[in-house]
């Protein structure tokens, strides 16, 4: 089996977030991290490997500083890292991104699941894992709690998905996309080992030529979010009047008065 792991690299969780007057967001010196949903995914990935064979490679979509989530699931015990990127992919929402990793996958040719975590820290959109299941065609199976049964030569794999009336058990044919929760597992610590292992380790980097990508579907250009207009909304001019009476019912006669006025009542 060929399973891929989708990872990004988010600021830690205990980091303190600031937006200037510019509306510029920053992390502070924080260190950045694996995205700590991914680990679920990842240990997912490792403990189907151990039972049925095969090989994991993660992917990541970013800059230099997304080499810290791949070496983090390198030293966890993934076989193989790819970075994908280009400047021209900064600024880039889910839609965008899910088309390069969409891209970057359909380039691999055998892959037969695809492994998300639920959502990432910093965004919180929970839209990747899915939109990259609906480029590739592939079933989307969010929310799983547990893969239940994998059968890699029947090409079925069959999950519970954790739903707020329940539990719900799907069963889909495989390549599938499946986006993993807290409790599926516990994510193991990375090992001495493995460790230098990722040190060592050479991460290929994928340019958007490599995978096929067109240029004006990635970034602020193929992204349907403007990111100006999320932190500057335009700014909304008005006044206030403060309503005085010689007594209460005075008081709100007046009001009654203009607000008939202006036709609000």
């Amino acid at each position: 089996m060929h399973i891929v792991v989708c990872t990004k690299h988010t600021p830690d969780s205990e980091a303190k977030m600031s937006v200037d007057e510019a509306g510029n967001v920053s992390w502070g010196e924080s260190p950045l991290i694996i995205n700590p949903w991914d680990e679920y995914a990842v240990e997912e990935a490792l403990l189907l490997r151990e039972k049925y064979g095969g090989t994991v490679t993660v992917i990541s979509m970013g800059p230099e500083e997304a080499l810290e989530a791949l070496k983090h699931a390198i030293a966890m015990g993934c076989d193989e890292a790819i970075r994908i990127w280009e400047e021209s992919c900064a600024d880039s929402d889910t839609l965008a991104t899910s088309y390069v990793l969409a891209r970057a996958i359909e380039k691999m040719g055998d892959v037969d699941l695809v492994l998300f975590g639920k959502s990432a820290i910093d965004a919180e959109t929970w839209q990747t894992g899915p939109a990259v299941a609906r480029r590739l065609g592939y079933p989307s199976l969010m929310y799983t709690i547990k893969i239940a049964e994998l059968d890699p030569d029947g090409r079925t794999i069959t999950v519970e998905r954790l739903l707020e009336e329940g539990r719900q058990v799907v069963s889909a044919p495989l390549p599938a996309v499946v986006g993993t929760t807290k409790g599926i597992n516990e994510p193991r610590y990375t090992s001495f080992i493995g460790i230098r292992k990722a040190a060592r380790m050479e991460y290929p980097l994928w340019t958007l030529a490599d995978i096929g990508a067109e240029a004006d579907k990635v970034g602020a250009a193929g992204s349907a979010v403007r990111w100006p207009q999320i932190f500057m909304p335009p700014v909304r001019e008005g006044e206030a009047e403060i309503i005085e009476g010689e007594t209460v019912a005075e008081t709100a006669r007046i009001l009654v008065e203009k607000l008939l006025a202006e036709k609000v009542i």
